[in-house]
């Protein structure tokens, strides 16, 4: 009987590890201007960034301002270096966040998440 009430918790536990996961996201400071954000989205496009989806006619490309492209690009860099510490920096204008931009799709944010074990 003990046994089999050992192997309950064991089986809820790795059960609850495998169902949990922690979503990060690279965001733009909001509060700085369009033309420091305009940079980001330069950078991060050119390198390694897939900006496809925010051209126009691409699935991300609205909301079309520079403060939701930035966040899209920024956070495409984020996770194509496998968000590695650093690569959400762009020089202190950008940050890590749990929680997904205001207004974003999850089909533009898909891969954003990472399973914790």
């Amino acid at each position: 009987m003990a046994v089999s009430a050992l192997f309950m918790v064991v089986v809820v536990v790795i059960l609850a590890m495998i169902s949990y996961s922690s979503a990060a996201y690279c965001v733009c400071n909001t509060a700085l201007s369009d033309s420091v954000l305009q940079k980001n989205i330069d950078y991060a496009c050119g390198n390694g960034a897939d900006c496809s989806q925010i051209l126009q006619n691409g699935a991300c490309f609205n909301p079309n301002t520079v403060k939701d492209h930035c966040n899209y690009a920024v956070n495409s860099y984020y996770q194509r270096k496998n968000q590695i510490q650093g690569s959400c920096d762009f020089s202190g204008t950008a940050s890590v966040s749990q929680t997904a931009p205001a207004g974003a799709t999850s089909a533009c944010y898909a891969g954003s998440s990472r399973f914790a074990f």
